[in-house]
């Protein structure tokens, strides 16, 4: 039976699809245990936040440096959604991280022996109060975002 690898997936950066090399998306939630003279007691919610990288070879970063051209500048790049979609077999997953920023880490790195293609890598962080939705379930509550964006 298939299940859903890194091959399955699909990128798509607000209106680019991508092929990347690597991709990492994590989730920060600071909800902690609350305590009563040191007893747990339930739960606060806490803050939360989203982040990743994507590694691209030149051909997908060169993509990359058109959309900054036509925006200005890489630091102009507006905030896009992000849409990761893999399906396999019967199995379908898809994630959506909504204002993601763009910023560029480890734009080169050169290995003289050859044998693997350049990689470039760009961190991004998620801004929107729309955040994270995994097969559609949104992460927040819709009474955390209210108001908000």
């Amino acid at each position: 039976m298939s299940r859903i690898g890194g091959k399955n997936f699909d990128v798509n950066l607000g209106d680019l699809l991508v092929h990347v090399e690597s991709c990492t998306l994590d989730i920060t939630d600071n909800s902690k245990v609350a305590q009563t003279r040191g007893v747990p007691d339930g739960y606060v919610d806490g803050d939360v936040s989203a982040a990743g990288e994507f590694e691209l070879d030149s051909t997908n970063f060169g993509l990359l440096i058109d959309a900054a051209r036509a925006a200005g500048s890489f630091r102009e790049l507006e905030a896009f959604d992000s849409v990761f979609f893999a399906k396999a077999g019967n199995d379908e997953l898809r994630i959506e991280a909504f204002g993601c920023k763009l910023k560029v880490s480890s734009l080169l790195s050169i290995d003289p022996k050859g044998g693997e293609k350049t990689k470039h890598k760009v961190p991004f962080e998620v801004t929107s109060p729309d955040f994270i939705r995994i097969n559609g379930v949104p992460y927040l509550s819709s009474t955390e975002i209210e108001g908000l964006g």
